[in-house]
């Protein structure tokens, strides 16, 4: 299965980036997360077997697909590019994942995010800094917050946690939202 897997993200992956590359995306360009780092984000977020994780800018859906094959959660994957967002479902579907993992062909302000417990990110700190009113008044109380790379502004982290891997340092910020 993990053969698999692997097999369909690569096969995906490389046309994924030319469709990104010829759409323009409104918060970040499509740039995948590897997968050792996708599973400390899950990890670092402390996802539960039964949760649902929420991925802004789902992409090929890795973080879906790994959020339920080796955590037990539940996923919606956000994605705006109509055709990464097409192609995503297809491999969800294609793994047999469609009742507990969904893709969203939509924006992510238009989208109700009050079901996530986690949330996760690989935006830019600017498209994060937009996002964050959406986040704060949608999320509820203890949700986490996990985005690679790029920090939430106006927020404190926490945790920071730094993690090398494919040639280079990447950062994981963990978020714990709070209610006034």
């Amino acid at each position: 299965m993990k053969l698999r897997t692997t097999l369909l993200f690569s096969m995906a992956c490389l046309s994924m980036v030319a469709l990104a590359q010829k759409e323009g995306h409104q918060l970040a360009p499509y740039v995948p997360s590897p997968q050792d780092i996708i599973d400390r984000m899950l990890e670092v977020s402390q996802l539960k077997r039964g949760e649902m994780v929420y991925d802004i800018g789902c992409g090929d859906g890795r973080i879906l697909i790994t959020a339920v094959q080796k955590f037990g959660a539940k996923a919606v994957g956000i994605e705006i590019s109509p055709k990464l967002a097409q192609s995503a479902s297809e491999i969800v579907n294609k793994l047999g994942l469609r009742n507990r993992a969904t893709v969203l062909k939509a924006d992510a302000m238009d989208v109700d995010l009050s079901p996530a417990d986690v949330v996760t990110l690989y935006l830019t700190t600017s498209a994060n800094e937009t996002l964050r009113p959406k986040l704060q008044e949608n999320l509820k109380a203890g949700t986490r917050v996990v985005s690679h790379d790029y920090p939430v502004k106006g927020w404190k982290p926490q945790m920071v946690e730094e993690v090398y891997a494919h040639n280079r340092m990447h950062k994981i910020y963990l978020y714990i939202v709070e209610k006034n």
